[in-house]
């Protein structure tokens, strides 16, 4: 009876012991695993042509603890885009932990401060906005949780077409299934998608956002790049 017990309560201590050791990442060694990484994310203004042509986005100075909890998204299907979910499917836990520590290190040191308080943003805008600084921090740069991205200075066109991706649905290829970003752009009302922002309102977001100051950077980097 004494050793049923002990084995259920190891049995329930298990899970919760695995989700408190969260993988620690050493950057270090991520820079030694950015080989599928450097082709696209090194190259200041390189250019993505799925699902439509836009920049791929700056991750050097982005949250660390983003970047894992992107490419997880990518590895589990959550996230749809092709070539992505292909690199994050080669990646072990501890890869994906040590590249998202190597990128947010890469933007340190790179930028000039930031103002806490940024530009207002376009007047239509403003209640909306607000709504996001809830997550994203008031300059869009200094987040509330490093789990969310930094958006501050992000390319404007990459933006758009993450925006837009949290709208898609049943689409193999395209989509995002963040609830809570999909319940920010588009909830649900009566079995019918709301969307919060017109077309236009989305745009108008990206481009205010990419024009605030942040510590988002593309680093060039050479194909051959090993950390030292």
């Amino acid at each position: 009876m004494k050793n049923t017990l002990l084995l259920a309560l190891a049995l329930v201590a298990a899970p919760m012991l695995s989700i408190a050791q969260e993988v620690k990442g050493d950057a270090g060694a991520g820079g030694k695993k950015v080989a599928m990484c450097i082709g696209c994310h090194g190259l200041p203004g390189y250019q993505s042509s799925f699902p439509q042509v836009y920049k791929v986005p700056k991750i050097a100075g982005q949250n660390a603890k983003y970047i894992a909890a992107a490419l997880n998204g990518y590895k589990s299907g959550d996230r749809k885009h092709p070539s992505m979910r292909g690199i994050a499917a080669s990646l072990s836990d501890q890869d994906i932990a040590d590249v998202a520590a190597y990128y947010e290190a890469l933007g340190k040191g790179t930028a000039a401060p930031v103002p806490e308080s940024p530009e207002a943003p376009p007047a239509a805008l403003t209640a909306k906005v607000a709504a996001c600084e809830a997550c994203h921090g008031k300059n869009f740069n200094n987040t509330v949780d490093p789990a969310n991205p930094r958006l501050a200075g992000q390319y404007a066109d990459y933006l758009l077409v993450s925006l837009k991706a949290y709208m898609t649905d049943n689409n193999p290829r395209v989509g995002r299934a963040s609830a809570a970003m999909r319940g920010m752009i588009a909830p649900e009302v009566d079995g019918k998608k709301k969307p919060v922002f017109s077309g236009a309102e989305l745009k108008e977001l990206a481009e205010y956002l990419a024009d605030l100051p942040g510590e988002l950077r593309t680093v060039p980097q050479s194909r051959f790049h090993s950390a030292h």
